[in-house]
């Protein structure tokens, strides 16, 4: 009887250690997955800005083109 509920007792808290483990190791990928997303938003948003500023140089130069040509 005495071995049976040490044997309960070692599975228990192997399969409890065994959770908490994977758990960090889940934890942990996750959050380099959205420091990476971060990154990634981080990166679209200063695109986005560097087209609008070379749109709006394209337009200057085409102003200046017309001035010039007139």
């Amino acid at each position: 009887m005495i071995e049976m509920l040490v044997t309960l007792c070692g599975t228990v808290i192997g399969t409890l250690g065994g959770i908490l483990a994977g758990n960090r190791i889940t934890v942990y990928r996750i959050e380099q997955l959205e420091k990476k997303v971060d990154k990634h938003n981080n990166l679209i948003e200063r695109m986005y800005c560097v087209e609008q500023s070379s749109k709006s140089a394209h337009q200057r130069i085409d102003d200046l083109k017309e001035e010039i040509a007139n």
